[in-house]
């Protein structure tokens, strides 16, 4: 009986959490749809799509537009180089090699420094040889800073959980290191390496600090959007916030699709060899 009532509070308690994580958004997009005379807040002043056709136009406070493609191009190289950079550090990790902590020690250190520091850090770097800073070059390195130590924990984890079995087996039948690798390796952690893609992307898109001094001349859509609120006085900030955390659901749902079918086909294909057996 004395369960009863500590559970009713941890459940509160987590309810609490969520709202609390999640009114906001949930506030956003409902003033996003205000109607042509509506304010920044409530009272709603009618239904109406019209700050999401505002948006669409021509705008005076800011290159929305050009904020987002730089965004979405970075993520995306953020992406792709996390991915890449994460499996080749946890394939080298699995053999070890000399100044291997040291290392790993170094990378993950960029989670516990603070991200205006490291901004500043490549911003400063970047001027002092004499180098531009542009949104591919600097402020890619300094996305890399924050999404490439999470993309080493979670391969790290993988392949504490990989069963060599499978790798020796391969080898048995001929297959050599490299086949071995994409044939046994790759299809096997698939959905970890998407999950790596997922969290390079969104961290990334998200970013602020670290971009704020490395990212030149020109903004991201974060920066774009704190810009914005200084002089921004209609819903069109909520149109474009609301469609940005669309866009955010939207990749992370068709990454989860993506793993959850693989790791289906993954599953059906076992099964048609234990068949076959």
């Amino acid at each position: 009986m004395a369960k009863l009532p500590y559970r009713g509070l941890m459940i509160a308690i987590f309810i609490a959490f969520v709202l609390f994580l999640y009114t906001p958004i949930f506030t956003i997009i409902i003033l996003s749809f205000q109607g042509p005379d509506g304010g920044l807040t409530f009272p709603m002043r009618g239904v109406s799509l019209h700050w999401f056709a505002e948006l669409f136009g021509p705008q005076s406070i800011g290159d929305v537009w050009g904020a987002f493609y730089r965004s979405l191009s970075l993520g995306g190289l953020v992406m792709v180089f996390t991915v890449v950079l994460s499996l080749m550090a946890g394939l080298a990790y699995r053999r070890g090699f000399l100044g291997s902590t040291a290392l790993l020690y170094v990378a993950i250190a960029s989670l516990i420094m603070p991200s205006v520091v490291v901004s500043l850090g490549i911003g400063a770097g970047f001027e002092l040889a004499g180098v531009q800073r542009h949104w591919s070059t600097s402020g890619l390195g300094a996305h890399l800073t924050w999404t490439l130590p999470f993309g080493l924990l979670i391969i790290f984890a993988v392949f504490n959980r990989f069963d060599p079995a499978f790798e020796e087996a391969a080898r048995d039948q001929g297959a050599t290191g490299w086949q071995t690798i994409r044939y046994v390796v790759l299809p096997i952690i698939a959905p970890s390496l998407i999950g790596i893609a997922l969290f390079g992307f969104t961290l990334s898109y998200d970013e602020l600090a670290r971009s704020s001094q490395a990212i030149g001349a020109v903004n991201t859509l974060p920066i774009e959007l704190q810009a914005m609120q200084t002089n921004a006085t209609t819903p069109i900030i909520y149109a474009l916030g609301t469609l940005t955390t669309g866009l955010s659901f939207l990749v992370i749902g068709i990454t989860v699709g993506a793993a959850m079918l693989i790791r289906r086909q993954q599953q059906r294909q076992g099964s048609d060899a234990g068949k076959g057996v």
